[in-house]
């Protein structure tokens, strides 16, 4: 058993917060002990200085300002960080970076306690931009920024190889770099069958109507580039389907009002995890048109309960559905290149039920949350000898 800190960012629908959530929850299952570190308190006068928890495995850390891409913690969260891991006394911290600046202090904070550190590095990145030119794309300069404290980290684990090439280039030596994908619980994300809710699924389907389901599910923000598969529904307007946009974000009204039109449902924000399911066990086609990503934890919930899935070659994306798991698109003109693709979609659904077994397939054979803890658990073992060794 490994008694683990891990550090991160507590707050709904985010990527790397779902990442941290489930994983840190596979752990404990395995019998590990975890402690979750998370910015989950806003400072305010009434709740004084410390945010301790008492016995509670978990501790929460002030905050000043949070978004979905960073943190600014208050004056006291390293202080409050420190006695925190002093009092638990972790085997390692894992670090899931939360893009704020406790992360570039917390080599130096692990080091004075004798802890091995782990990171995870989340941040999208345009793979192509990436390799061809660093300075490309200001989706690069979080890439460059991090990179000479990640090169600090005892292991820092990344999705994809492409990701790791680009730290790479940066300086961060190879033999820190771990490449460990995402994983997704399979068994909970999977096709409809006789273990799912049936009255969920019913209730779901009343407001889907009886079309044909095109679904994108994210947040409606400039990197996801929904407008283009917005401008490419409109102008194919594929007979017989509907395309369902679940999510909320900065860009939702202005597309709404851009974009109105009886074929797209707009559902929102859907907080309830089995809903998010039953939506994807009803749609026929999933696709994601983002400009930059990581490695879309979206994407993999479609894989896995068998949709069709249509995804740009941004971050690992095109990685994950390379060689025939789905359709790959390039980051570059995505509206002319569904235009192409949504009539054929629509006219061949042999060739989308396909897809979604290969996707299924896929996600069974490379991105299964066993799969991820596996791969986690022998960095662990590897990164603690190494320390036992060392001392």
């Amino acid at each position: 058993m490994v008694q683990i800190a891990w550090l991160g960012k507590k707050s709904p629908f985010c990527g790397n917060v779902s990442y941290g959530l489930s994983t840190t929850e596979a752990l404990r299952q395995r019998g590990h002990q975890t402690h979750f570190i998370h910015f989950d308190t806003p400072l305010s006068p009434e709740r004084g200085a410390t945010a301790l928890l008492g016995n509670d495995p978990d501790v929460s850390l002030p905050y000043l300002v949070k978004s979905q891409v960073y943190t600014i913690p208050s004056l006291g969260a390293q202080r409050e960080l420190r006695d925190s891991l002093e009092r638990i006394k972790p085997d390692l911290v894992h670090a899931s970076l939360t893009l704020s600046p406790l992360d570039f202090r917390l080599p130096e904070l692990c080091q004075q306690l004798g802890v091995p550190l782990v990171a995870t590095f989340h941040p999208a990145f345009d793979a192509d931009a990436g390799l061809r030119n660093l300075s490309a794309g200001t989706q690069q300069l979080s890439y460059q920024l991090y990179a000479p404290f990640l090169a600090r980290y005892d292991r820092v684990i990344v999705f994809s190889k492409l990701q790791a090439d680009i730290l790479i280039k940066l300086g961060v030596p190879a033999k820190t770099l771990s490449v460990i994908p995402n994983g997704v619980d399979t068994t909970r994300w999977s096709p409809a069958g006789p273990s799912s809710n049936a009255l969920l699924q019913k209730t779901v389907r009343q407001r889907l109507g009886n079309e044909r389901i095109f679904l994108y599910m994210g947040r409606l923000v400039t990197e996801k580039n929904v407008e283009a598969l917005l401008r490419a529904w409109r102008l194919v307007s594929p007979e017989g389907c509907r395309l369902v946009v679940v999510g909320d974000g900065p860009l939702t009204s202005s597309l709404q009002n851009q974009f109105s039109d009886p074929q797209i449902l707009w559902w929102g924000y859907e907080p309830d995890l089995e809903t998010r399911i039953a939506l994807l066990q009803c749609a026929e086609v999933f696709l994601l048109p983002s400009l930059v990503e990581g490695l879309s934890l979206a994407l993999l919930e479609a894989m896995a309960t068998g949709t069709a899935c249509v995804a740009t070659d941004a971050g690992a994306d095109g990685e994950v559905l390379a060689g025939g798991a789905g359709i790959v698109m390039s980051t570059q003109g995505v509206t002319t290149q569904l235009r192409t693709l949504l009539p054929v979609l629509r006219d061949q659904p042999v060739l989308t039920a396909e897809l979604g077994r290969r996707a299924r397939e896929r996600a069974l054979e490379r991105y299964t949350i066993g799969c991820n803890i596996d791969a986690m658990e022998k960095l662990y073992r590897d990164l603690l000898d190494d320390f036992r060794v060392a001392a």
